[in-house]
Formats: C-alpha cells, sequence, structure tokens
C-alpha cells in the first residue's frame, strides 16, 4: 500500500481528524437513510475501508477472492494505530493494569475493538449480497485470532475478559388488568 491509500484508510476508520472522516462517510456509495444510526454509519465507513484496503492490496483483491488470510492481514495493518499498550512477556510491567511508569512496549488494537470491528463487517458483508457461509470474516481463523487477541491482553494488562453473566430475571408480579382489578 502506497501512503496515500494508508491515509485514506486511516481517516474512514476515524484514526486521524474528524473532518477527514466526515469527508471519508459522506462519499458512501450504498445509499442509507438520513437518519441513520451511529452503528450504522460506523459499519458503512468500516466497510468502505475494507474495501479500500482491498483496492489498494497488492495485487488489489476482489471481495469474492477475499478469505479470512485477507482479513487477518487488515487486522495485524490497522494494529499500527492502536492506542493500547500491550506488555509483553519480558516487560517489567506484564500483567499490570496500571504500570507505574513508559515502557517501549507496542500500541495495538484492543480486543473490544477489533470484535466489535469484525461483528459490523460480517454483518456488512452479508447486507452487500454476501451469502454467510463464504463470509470471510465469520472464518474459523478469524475467531481463533481474536480469541488469541482476547487472551494475550487479558494477561498482558493482568485483566480478564470473562464473559458477564446473564442476570437472572426476577419474577415480578404482572400488573393486573381492569378486569382482573374488579373481580377481587
Amino acid at each position: 500500500m502506497d501512503s496515500s491509500s494508508n491515509s485514506e484508510c486511516n481517516n474512514s476508520m476515524g484514526y486521524s481528524s474528524g473532518a477527514a472522516v466526515a469527508a471519508a462517510g459522506s462519499s458512501s456509495s450504498s445509499s442509507s437513510p438520513a437518519a441513520s444510526s451511529r452503528y450504522e454509519n460506523q459499519k458503512r465507513r468500516d466497510w468502505n475501508t475494507f474495501r479500500q484496503y482491498l483496492r489498494n492490496h497488492r495485487p488489489p483483491l476482489e471481495l469474492s477472492r477475499c478469505s479470512g488470510a485477507h482479513v487477518l492481514e487488515f487486522l495485524r495493518y490497522l494494529d499500527q494505530f492502536g492506542k493500547t499498550k500491550v506488555h509483553v512477556a519480558v516487560c517489567p510491567f506484564y500483567g499490570h493494569p496500571n504500570p507505574p511508569a513508559p515502557c517501549p512496549c507496542p500500541l495495538k488494537q484492543a480486543w473490544g475493538s477489533l470484535d466489535a470491528l469484525i461483528g459490523r463487517l460480517r454483518a456488512a458483508f452479508e447486507e452487500d449480497g454476501g451469502r454467510s457461509e463464504t463470509n470471510p470474516f465469520g472464518a474459523r481463523a478469524v475467531r481463533l485470532y481474536l480469541r488469541e487477541v482476547r487472551d494475550s491482553q487479558s494477561k498482558a494488562r493482568g485483566v480478564s475478559y470473562e464473559k458477564k453473566k446473564k442476570k437472572k430475571r426476577r419474577n415480578l408480579p404482572r400488573p393486573q388488568s381492569p378486569q382482573q382489578q374488579r373481580n377481587t
């Protein structure tokens, strides 16, 4: 990828100035209602960024030929714009959620950001006419990579990413209908 195409990808993913993000978002090829949700706008920007990444890939890639390996390549490319410090195993702050001093460990994309991105791209792929069984964002390799990132970041930061347990619904008494109230 050349540097000008990198800046286009960065801008539409929200890694640069807000004005560039607005300009990148307004040049969308898909039509959307005037009152799109924040999620829909982000999904459209992410989709446009991924499509731009494929066009700038050497050699350029068609979406129909895109695989889970290309998605992993895209996720690794995005790491250079990350803002989450991920300590390496030899770092003295490895496993500490709030290190007391700076260190040279790399900044990467946070697991939660990658997980949400893949969810949006997976939905966008199918909305764009792709079949769910050929969706590269749902590939096993992508799921395994996300799990590996989650686990490594959890260990590096000393924070666990356990699934939140669903709250048990308490059986509250149902409000009585007016007819039931008259009968009592």
